[in-house]
């Protein structure tokens, strides 16, 4: 028991070794290195959300690509967990993704008649402009979370990053704004 403790710490202990000498040198066979005795994790970290054995082989490409700028730009101290934590939001981030590359994201507020009668272009245009007025009437603060989110699909971190508002803020921003829009638009849909 105390033979895996130690393995454990010395794993630790060069993952350290390797993200300071990276970090100073900016060599990337280093972080490979590092990257490398983690790769297994990553990839079943990634198949356990992607489901798909090609979809998680380049999710592990581009965690890699990533971690080139995110290292120097974050503190860490257990590369291992951190890398785990990191993996498993760059898959849940590409799930989010997929599902409103399937799905217009707003759809949620513009109910779109299935009929492919021409009228129905008319309608969803109409659609828009209410959305588009409905948005306007949001308070700021509403608006610009759920602008954010919905419109330039940005996770809740990176809308914190960007507003100043806390990650409290943006969830109650964005869920008081897609309830304030669904009101509006249901009431220009009955006028």
């Amino acid at each position: 028991m105390s033979g895996f403790n130690n393995y454990k710490q010395s794993d630790t202990e060069n993952d350290e070794m390797l993200l300071q000498r990276y970090r100073q040198t900016e060599d990337l066979s280093v972080l490979g290195e590092l990257f490398q005795a983690h790769a297994s994790m990553v990839y079943y970290v990634c198949y356990r959300y992607l489901q798909d054995s090609e979809q998680s082989k380049d999710a592990v490409m581009q965690i890699f690509e990533e971690l080139i700028q995110k290292v120097n730009k974050q503190e860490i101290k257990k590369f291992g967990s951190w890398l785990y934590v990191f993996s498993r939001n760059h898959c849940l981030m590409q799930l989010r993704s997929a599902k409103k590359m399937q799905y217009i994201s707003l759809d949620e507020f513009v109910e779109f008649p299935l009929n492919g009668h021409h009228e129905s272009g008319d309608n969803k245009e109409r659609s828009f402009i209410v959305l588009e007025k409905c948005m306007e009437k949001l308070p700021e603060k509403q608006r610009k979370s759920v602008d954010l989110f919905y419109l330039n699909e940005k996770c809740y971190k990176e809308i914190v990053d960007l507003t100043g508002y806390t990650l409290k803020e943006v969830k109650s921003y964005i869920q008081n704004g897609k309830r304030n829009l669904k009101i509006c638009m249901d009431k220009n849909r009955e006028e």
